[in-house]
């Protein structure tokens, strides 16, 4: 199963200069003026679109192996968490908004978790 999120915002080129920041590298593809697309792996893309009735309103999380090394590289491209949770499972969560207000997190578990040493 293929996954393709959207990201509905009120100013595409805003958007995509947030989500370059965040992602660390400009969109894949632009597919029209209204929507650039990030593919992040087989088969999964996210992509941003001129839709200003729904901007603000999506949460995604991107799942990532070495969260507190990614949190580090996007806070290098000047982006910070605006929080963070712990789950009793192990998962935790860094949670970003964009300029919409719309919430992308960057998830991930704690080392001990995913089979290593903390």
């Amino acid at each position: 199963m293929d996954l393709y999120a959207g990201l509905p915002v009120t100013e595409v080129d805003r958007a995509s200069a947030w989500y370059e920041r965040l992602l660390g590298e400009p969109a894949t593809f632009v597919a029209s003026p209204q929507e650039s697309v990030w593919d992040l792996d087989e088969g999964r893309a996210v992509f941003v679109e001129h839709a200003p009735e729904h901007a603000g309103h999506a949460r995604v999380m991107l799942f990532v192996d070495d969260l507190e090394a990614r949190v580090a590289e996007v806070a290098a491209r000047g982006l910070e968490p605006v929080s963070r949770e712990e789950y009793d499972n192990g998962v935790r969560k860094a949670n970003y908004l964009d300029p919409d207000g719309n919430q992308v997190s960057l998830g991930g578990l704690t080392s001990v978790d995913a089979g290593g040493a903390e």
